[in-house]
């Protein structure tokens, strides 16, 4: 295998934010875009488990976004992406376990209330707004997450505040949080964030997945 192969959707934010470590590291891959419901083969023959993003490496396989994200990063962080990490570690890994457990539980039930039974989805927008308003009073201090510039505290929660801001964007347009809306609001408008979502054909066996980053993207 001459490069690392990167399985990927488009709009899930866990394919999102490996897809940003990447951009950042300036590692080349070749991304192959899937549909979740119709998982090619070899996908589900590297990672069994069948979510994104998948990176297959020459020796190993990753599975999680995060392991994606800091494979990419410890390779290659040429925007400090890290440096989160290397002032205070155990800050850096709450704010990411807050938003992959409770904040991610609370958008689901909030976005997706349909799936789930005896669901209320007002409740979970409720819980989920005590974070944003947290998130909030951070930004307030210093613009970003992880201190005065973009690191990947910030592309590691933005996908899913802005998937939280999916279901009403007038509601949460409306938010009296202007820190948090200024920072997502410049998030989903930069180059950055363009060249993470651009649209590819959907991959296909026995076919050559695209070069991601392109060159013009790092």
């Amino acid at each position: 295998m001459s490069r690392p192969v990167l399985y990927s959707f488009r709009r899930c934010p866990y394919a999102m934010r490996a897809r940003l470590a990447l951009q950042a590291s300036g590692l080349e891959v070749e991304l192959r875009e899937i549909h979740l419901k119709h998982k090619p083969a070899a996908m589900l023959e590297a990672s069994p488990k069948g979510t994104v993003p998948v990176l297959v490496l020459p020796d190993k396989v990753l599975e999680e976004s995060l392991d994606v994200a800091f494979w990419a990063l410890r390779a290659a962080d040429p925007e400090g992406w890290l440096s989160p990490w290397q002032e205070n570690r155990d800050a850096a890994d709450a704010l990411l376990a807050r938003n992959d457990g409770p904040f991610k539980h609370h958008l689901d039930r909030y976005k997706y209330a349909s799936r789930y039974e005896d669901v209320d989805a007002s409740e979970h927008r409720a819980e989920g707004l005590k974070v944003l308003e947290d998130l909030n009073a951070r930004l307030e201090k210093t613009g970003y997450l992880g201190g005065e510039y973009f690191t990947f505290l910030d592309a590691g929660i933005a996908p899913f505040v802005r998937q939280f801001r999916i279901p009403d964007k007038d509601w949460f347009d409306d938010l009296p949080l202007p820190s948090l809306l200024k920072w997502l609001h410049d998030f989903m408008e930069s180059e950055r964030f363009a060249g993470v979502m651009a649209k590819y054909k959907l991959w296909e066996s026995g076919s050559e997945g695209v070069t991601f980053p392109k060159p013009d993207q790092v």
